[in-house]
């Protein structure tokens, strides 16, 4: 006698691609659930909301206040902040008490030293390896090749802002680097 084509002892294609398919979701939703936190950590938290840029931040992790700001610090100052992406970005103080509309990213650009602002020479100077910047941060000695980079600065509601410079530098005429 013949045999009969379809076996009950045999899985039929359409159960074992099933099967295959519920096999490989299985998988696959296991190793995307262990790799999101992992994703997650490389991933800066946002610390800023809307166009205004973030809030600049003092030392001790608090919003800067522009009053309080200008009350503690005298014309030409120059103060770190904790600016975009977290990195240190100096306010400036003008010559009649109020913030510059633009920050001076501290970030030397020759390997990445934060740099001071030395008030007795009147300009920045790297310890790493002796680039100099000028008083808006432009580079007047190497070995840094590029100038320190620049935010745009704005206080809404007494809260001071920084945001991306995007525009042309005003201290070398060139478009940024760092945009």
């Amino acid at each position: 006698m013949a045999q009969a084509s379809g076996s009950p002892d045999v899985p039929s294609m359409g159960r074992r691609q099933f099967m295959n398919f519920l096999t490989f979701g299985a998988v696959t939703g296991t190793a995307l659930g262990a790799l999101y936190p992992v994703v997650q950590y490389f991933i800066p938290p946002s610390s800023g909301g809307g166009g205004s840029g973030v809030t600049a931040k003092d030392a001790l992790g608090n919003d800067v206040k522009a009053t309080q700001f200008l009350a503690s610090h005298n014309s030409g100052d120059r103060t770190l902040v904790q600016g975009l992406k977290g990195d240190p970005t100096y306010l400036v103080v003008t010559e009649d008490k109020s913030l510059a509309d633009y920050g001076i990213n501290a970030v030397c650009t020759h390997l990445g030293c934060v740099v001071p602002w030395n008030a007795g020479e009147n300009k920045f100077m790297c310890p790493c390896h002796g680039s100099q910047y000028n008083a808006e941060g432009k580079v007047v000695r190497g070995p840094a090749p590029l100038s320190l980079a620049l935010t745009h600065v704005n206080v809404q509601d007494d809260t001071v802002f920084i945001s991306q410079w995007t525009e042309t530098d005003f201290r070398t005429g060139e478009e940024p680097y760092w945009a």
